[in-house]
């Protein structure tokens, strides 16, 4: 299906500060749950949904396929995963939605996020994602372009909160 060209403009920025550097930090719905605080990570090959979320979420444990192999963070430490779990996901643009399947690992963590969407859930979603702007936008089923804003008052709470254990070494 065809669909209308993906730009952005200056009336794509709905943030706080036009000078910025912030993540992009959403909200979507799984399972019936508005899940706040959902980093796009563009560089990252996997879907995480960290353990304390899971937890929260309140699903059975039958749903994850068990998997303990551990992953490796950006500084070389290495992270307990618990399995993965597939969970249809919902991204919202107003009363328009996309649905798309998401297979997330479930990551035992210590981090500020709920939910890092990575390449996998982006490009099934067939996302355009716009830094500057704090924003992506995707076709809709019918054709039409969706945008997400991201929450620039979130992105920094997260980006803080997940500075303050680095801030000792400087």
């Amino acid at each position: 299906m065809l669909h209308a060209p993906i730009t952005f403009t200056d009336d794509d920025f709905h943030g706080l500060d036009h000078q910025q550097d912030d993540p992009m930090v959403i909200t979507v719905d799984i399972e019936s749950y508005a899940i706040k605080k959902v980093l796009i990570d563009q560089g990252n090959s996997i879907d995480i949904l960290y353990w304390a979320t899971y937890q929260k979420l309140q699903l059975p444990n039958i749903a994850m396929v068990p998997y303990d192999e551990p992953i490796y963070g950006f500084f070389g430490e290495k992270v307990s995963t618990r399995g993965y779990i597939d969970l249809h996901t919902i991204f919202r643009d107003g009363t328009q939605t996309k649905i798309i399947p998401i297979q997330f690992l479930v990551v035992d963590a210590s981090t500020s996020y709920n939910v890092l969407l990575g390449r996998p859930s982006l490009n099934t979603l067939g996302v355009v994602v716009s830094t500057p702007h704090l924003a992506m936008k995707f076709p809709s089923p019918s054709g039409d372009i969706l945008t997400i804003h991201g929450n620039q008052r979130l992105a920094r709470e997260c980006y803080m909160a997940n500075l303050r254990p680095h801030l000792s070494i400087l």
